[in-house]
């Protein structure tokens, strides 16, 4: 089975941060005259009616998709700056000698993988030690072993994360693998869309085995795709994923080898390096059974040819250029809808991300990160913490006992802003500067090393699940931890110099987002240590269910795309985070406020029309369609536009500061609105 590094973070899309107060600001914000570029707005429109486009019209209509892409937008154009950055870092590197080995290894796998004409003339030899391997295999036995190993397919994952019943050790998991499509979806819908996908997705199988000088390899393109489509029928949805008790059962070995014993259980994760572990917990007991029994019923050659094909796409961008053109046609163009392949040099520095992310961090910290920004964030945290004190202590919904759980949670919270304490030690990965594929494959094994070394020894809570120099944020509710990384902190979402209510529409619902995670329908069921324990009374946890069901009903009538709704229960938890978040920094801004004086209207704007302005261009994006239906199938997050109207026309305070009225398309009679807090 291929290992897995298990996070349990709930990575989010994109986190905005604190500013100083107005008597700090000496420069002038980088976006507009107080930190929200207004030329974007689009005044025709009436604010009630689509707030998004009013925000943003005049972008949405003008800015185009780069062809290297599939979305546009702050939160997809503002990493090509930390990518543009990291580029220089890495070629200024490779002029000098004497460089620490750390960054050697930075400067020889970028080159390595920048070495095109060196790629192509090797052709598919760094290939063939893999493939041998494959063919080499005689039974199951040996085939369910190849599966464990870094690097190869497998119809289910195991690895390393932490105990969610008890977070303060590492636990063994197993769960269905991912597919060669996006999710069990594309291989199940009807429709002409999706059969135009699912043939185009055999016709790219085949020319990857031709490729590969595999003989038949039609046939072999439709037994493969039979064997896939045969495992998504018995695979959970991405909704029923996201229950952390359902996904939680505990087995020992005996129940594990009644469970699916075609997996020779004591073997396999001996020979993973787990020895003989009490238990494991299994994420979806009838799709990993299903996936034993697809082992048990399909003939060898069929799962060797699996293993084949996906060894091929999996390491396609790392083979001669036929290879990778075969593989952008079809996940670019064909599913994305992007036209056009990123330079290398981009995919150069995202892999550097992917396989040496903390060495590349600790680069990036260096020249972007300053004392004077982490106490600026942290007060702004600790402001959210707060409005969100405050809010817990009022919710009327909400009854004692559990409302003394959820300020002990929110007491626990524990923020990381910037970076890591201490990085990653790479030096025992072997990089060569000839062979990307080598590459690529030693980082995978470092990987499961690195978690090997970690288990199970109790849980090491100073690790990141993202790099300094990643574009994003998450919370972790096993740890209860926030954590914005330093490239995130950079305008539009972090600038010192913009109005106090920029930065708290922007940064501030960020934070609140996040925090806000620990409260939402998944991140709700942990308690302050980050233990997944049921710590609400029935009467409180039925008053929240009724207002977490009506906003997803109200997401589940959104239908971005003719017939492919929002799923309201899939997207629930990140609205949640969304609308609370909103919510709570609103608060603190009004807080702020109290403190400060009411703010001077600013370009006829007032502050609470600001605040809900600058929220809007926090969210500024759009999408190519098959990027956009991939995410309605499969993503936890909503699209940016229903971030927006889906959101602010719950939120009784922009009704005031907008004037909205019956009539307007965005109205929702007060009964209707959803209030989390």
């Amino acid at each position: 089975m291929a290992s897995i590094r298990l996070r349990g973070a709930l990575l989010l899309g994109a986190a905005v941060l604190a500013a100083a107060p107005l008597a700090a600001q000496t420069q002038r914000p980088r976006y507009g005259g107080w930190g929200v570029d207004a030329a974007l707005m689009d005044r025709s429109v009436k604010p009630g009616d689509d707030f998004f486009a009013y925000a943003l019209g005049t972008w949405l209509r003008d800015a185009p998709i780069p062809a290297d892409k599939s979305r546009a937008g702050y939160n997809y154009d503002l990493p090509d700056e930390t990518e543009r950055e990291v580029r220089r870092m890495v070629e200024d590197a490779a002029k000098q000698p004497n460089q620490p080995a750390f960054v050697r290894q930075i400067v020889d796998y970028y080159g390595a993988w920048m070495d095109e004409a060196g790629i192509e003339k090797a052709g598919l030899a760094p290939a063939r030690p893999y493939l041998t391997r494959i063919a080499a295999v005689t039974d199951k036995q040996a085939l369910v072993l190849l599966m464990s190993e870094p690097g190869y397919a497998a119809p289910i994952a195991i690895g390393i994360g932490a105990d969610v019943k008890d977070p303060t050790r590492y636990a063994v998991y197993a769960q269905q693998a991912r597919l060669g499509l996006p999710t069990r979806d594309y291989y199940l819908l009807p429709g002409a869309k999706y059969d135009a996908i699912r043939k185009a997705y055999r016709d790219y199988v085949v020319r990857l085995l031709a490729l590969a000088n595999v003989p038949d390899a039609a046939a072999k393109a439709d037994r493969y795709v039979a064997l896939e489509t045969a495992l998504a029928k018995e695979q959970w949805t991405p909704e029923r994923r996201r229950d952390p008790v359902a996904t939680y059962n505990p087995m020992d070995m005996a129940q594990l080898a009644a469970l699916a014993p075609q997996f020779a259980w004591g073997a396999t994760l001996a020979h993973m390096g787990l020895g003989a572990p009490r238990r494991v917990i299994v994420g979806e007991p009838s799709a990993v059974a299903a996936a034993g029994k697809a082992i048990a019923d399909l003939p060898l050659e069929a799962w060797k040819d699996f293993l084949t094909i996906r060894f091929l796409s999996d390491n396609a961008q790392f083979l001669p250029k036929a290879f990778d053109d075969a593989r952008f046609a079809f996940y670019g163009k064909t599913l994305n809808d992007t036209p056009a392949q990123a330079e290398r040099w981009k995919r150069g520095v995202r892999l550097l991300d992917a396989n040496l992310g903390e060495a590349v961090g600790q680069l990036y910290v260096r020249n972007h990160w300053t004392p004077a920004t982490e106490r600026l964030v942290s007060e702004m945290i600790e402001d959210l913490r707060a409005a969100y004190k405050d809010k817990i202590e009022h919710a009327s919904w909400m009854d004692d006992p559990t409302r003394k759980e959820a300020l002990a949670k929110l007491a626990a919270f524990d923020p990381r802003v910037g970076h890591p304490v201490k990085y990653i030690d790479y030096s025992s990965m072997k990089v060569s500067r000839a062979n990307a594929l080598a590459n690529a494959m030693a980082a995978r094994d470092f990987r499961w090393k690195l978690d090997l070394s970690r288990y199970p020894r109790p849980i090491d809570r100073s690790l990141w699940e993202m790099n300094p120099q990643t574009v994003n944020a998450y919370y972790d509710p096993t740890l209860n931890q926030v954590t914005f990384p330093a490239a995130q902190l950079q305008p539009p979402f972090f600038d010192a110099a913009a109005d106090p209510a920029v930065n708290y529409g922007e940064t501030g619902a960020t934070i609140g987002h996040e925090m806000g995670h620990g409260f939402d329908d998944e991140g709700r069921q942990f308690d302050a240590q980050g233990r997944l324990r049921d710590w609400w009374t029935k009467a409180s946890a039925e008053r929240y269910t009724v207002h977490a069901e009506a906003l997803a009903r109200q997401f589940d009538a959104y239908e971005p795309i003719a017939g492919v709704h929002i799923k309201g229960h899939l997207t629930l938890g990140e609205n949640l985070g969304d609308l609370g978040g909103l919510e709570a920094a609103y608060a603190a801004y009004r807080r702020y406020v109290a403190r400060h004086g009411e703010p001077p209207v600013i370009d006829g704007f007032t502050g609470d029309q600001r605040f809900f302005l600058a929220y809007a261009h926090s969210w500024q994006g759009k999408a190519r369609e098959g990027a956009l239906r991939a995410q309605l199938l499969s993503n936890p997050h909503s699209p940016e536009q229903y971030r927006v109207n889906g959101i602010v026309r719950n939120m009784d305070e922009w009704y005031r500061a907008f004037a909205v009225k019956p009539g307007d398309k965005l109205y929702l009679p007060p009964e209707e609105r959803v209030h989390v807090w």
